[in-house]
């Protein structure tokens, strides 16, 4: 399945006007600079192969259940930039895991599924970073297993999307959790984010952890906000173990990634970037500068 942005086909959620598609109550218009910046590949197929994780909320979403048209922060984002660099983004759902290999194999272009820009990632890919954000816990309403920091996890059946950010988080703080005399935590891996959400539901574990924006929002939404809760530690306001998030491109294309990060810039710099991320209630991660491979460690 794929899904393309950018132009007037239903599936974009973006209008067309003369100028360019509004995207968040804002027109974007093509840079034609930019446009020929980019590898001559991308220009002559018009379109940039992007591989996205969905759904992973506020990030990547369904339109609607069962039908395969997306939302969310990164298609918003995506569709702003192939409309400055007048080319299509294409995206096709690929599980997370899965993602910078095929990037590596040639299958995509790009990648933009929230990802944790990274010294390990970066070897094999270039990131144009967009976001700073950590982890949070999130728990049911209410929060019947007292949680408030990463230690009360000690012992406790925990949550988590597999080969991301925050199960490296969980599994690096079962040192601190044997140094506390406490056992370790019970580290549950599930493929989608989604699944782990649902064992959170299901009371098969106490505590779920991801990206904090994604805890937030699903906190704000599910069942009009009377499913979960976010626990807000205040040694870690932003979340924990915060780091840049940025658009993963491939190694073999340094002219795309460039090209990205100029349009970001442009998008920075009239207010479009804020704009999309205020829709998703997460404008406090927007970064002020688009930079690559931000990741220093």
């Amino acid at each position: 399945m794929t899904v393309t942005a950018c132009g007037n086909d239903a599936s974009t959620g973006a209008a067309e006007s003369p100028a360019g598609p509004a995207i968040a109550g804002v027109t974007i218009t093509k840079d034609a600079a930019l446009h020929a910046a980019l590898p001559e590949e991308i220009r002559k197929a018009g379109a940039v192969r992007v591989a996205t994780d969905v759904p992973y909320a506020p990030f990547e979403m369904f339109v609607a259940e069962g039908k395969p048209e997306l939302t969310g922060l990164d298609y918003d984002l995506g569709q702003a930039l192939a409309a400055k660099l007048g080319v299509r983004f294409v995206f096709t759902p690929q599980k997370f895991d899965g993602i910078v290999p095929a990037i590596q194999a040639g299958k995509f272009d790009a990648a933009m599924s929230a990802m944790t820009d990274n010294k390990e990632r970066q070897a094999v890919v270039d990131f144009v970073d967009y976001s700073v954000s950590g982890s949070g816990i999130m728990v049911v309403k209410g929060n019947p297993a007292k949680i408030t920091t990463l230690d009360d996890l000690c012992g406790k059946k925990t949550a988590v999307q597999a080969a991301t950010n925050q199960l490296d988080l969980l599994t690096e703080h079962q040192a601190k959790c044997k140094a506390a005399g406490k056992p370790e935590i019970e580290i549950q891996t599930f493929p989608k984010d989604s699944d782990a959400q649902l064992a959170l539901r299901s009371d098969k574990v106490v505590a779920q952890v991801q990206t904090k924006p994604a805890a937030g929002w699903t906190a704000k939404t599910a069942d009009n906000g009377n499913a979960f809760e976010v626990v807000d530690d205040p040694a870690a306001a932003g979340g924990y173990g915060a780091s840049p998030n940025g658009i993963a491109v491939s190694k073999k294309l340094p002219q795309l990634s460039d090209a990205i990060q100029k349009a970001l810039q442009a998008l920075i710099d009239d207010g479009t970037v804020t704009k999309i991320f205020d829709k998703y209630g997460v404008a406090s991660i927007a970064v002020k500068e688009a930079t690559k491979n931000a990741a220093v460690d």
